[in-house]
């Protein structure tokens, strides 16, 4: 085994874009949690996804969450956690820009 990392939590999935006219952009998801290391370092955390883009009317969606870091037990240290996704943009004329994710 070496010193090989525990796994690394998966990323979140981006948030869909706004409908054609009125919608607001889709959340990105929570990246996910990094695996727990026993004698080897805990897996890092996984990135947080993007937000979707509004339309012409209509809210971004906020970047999500990056994941947490995994324990290290017994020795291993923990894994770091991820980025937060970016948040959605407004593409037309009326509506807001979605926040990061942290």
């Amino acid at each position: 085994m070496g010193n090989t990392p525990a796994g690394n939590g998966g990323n979140g999935g981006n948030g869909g874009a706004g409908g054609l006219l009125y919608g607001d952009g889709g959340a990105g998801g929570t990246g996910g949690t990094g695996g727990v290391g026993s004698l080897v370092p805990g897996g890092n955390g996984g990135n947080g996804g993007n937000g979707g883009n509004a339309k012409l009317i209509g809210d971004g969606g906020n970047g999500g969450n990056g994941g947490n870091g995994g324990f290290g037990t017994t020795f291993g240290t923990g894994g770091g956690g991820g980025k937060g996704g970016s948040g959605g943009s407004l593409v037309g004329v009326d509506g807001t820009s979605g926040k990061a994710g942290m």
